[in-house]
């Protein structure tokens, strides 16, 4: 069941939004040229990799050197505003209608952090990873790594449809208020170094 409303919502949304997407994209390639999606691979259900899609935020300015500048230091002007609004996110319909993801589920997070989760943690991979989920409405970036899997489990071991759309309605709020977006202590989240 929940499948079949990821696939029908997905498709009816990026029908929907076909002419945000457009915006976004032409304000992505005149602000900073290609590419205008950004693609990373991300484990899924089960740790199967998957390529996850977003909408490009940071520049690719380096220093003198010609490494990458420090994220706070590319994610600036309309990159900084399609982050804050959470337009980058939009993409990751494509994942949902592909199979990838779920509207709801633990966010995908980097391949380098699976060798780092405790055997609790990994459970956060026995559900479908999604564009939401319950660690994004209580706290999203603004909470540390452990509070986060905590609340990923929690849903792995709670989810349902009344869940799922109590989620689904706390991400239209968190949205439209623009909040929780950053940590602390940084424009993006923290590196996550694994457990204590």
């Amino acid at each position: 069941m929940k499948r079949v409303l990821d696939v029908i919502l997905s498709f009816s949304l990026i029908l929907l939004l076909l002419p945000i997407y457009i915006i976004v994209a032409l304000l992505i390639k005149v602000t900073m040229g290609s590419p205008i999606l950004f693609k990373q691979a991300r484990p899924g259900f089960n740790e199967v990799l998957f390529y996850i899609f977003k909408f490009r935020t940071m520049t690719d300015d380096r220093d003198i050197e010609g490494c990458l500048l420090p994220d706070e230091k590319r994610l600036k002007g309309i990159g900084k505003f399609i982050r804050s609004t959470s337009l980058d996110e939009l993409p990751q319909l494509i994942n949902v209608l592909k199979g990838d993801m779920s509207f709801v589920g633990p966010r995908p997070l980097l391949v380098e952090y699976l060798s780092l989760y405790n055997d609790e943690q990994k459970k956060r991979h026995s559900v479908l990873p999604g564009i939401t989920g319950w660690a994004q409405v209580n706290g999203r970036n603004a909470i540390s790594w452990q509070e986060k899997f905590k609340l990923d489990i929690w849903y792995v071991d709670n989810h349902s449809f009344i869940l799922d759309i109590k989620i689904l309605w706390l991400t239209f709020l968190k949205v439209i208020k623009r909040s929780d977006i950053s940590s602390s202590s940084a424009q993006t989240m923290e590196t996550f170094k694994g457990n204590e």
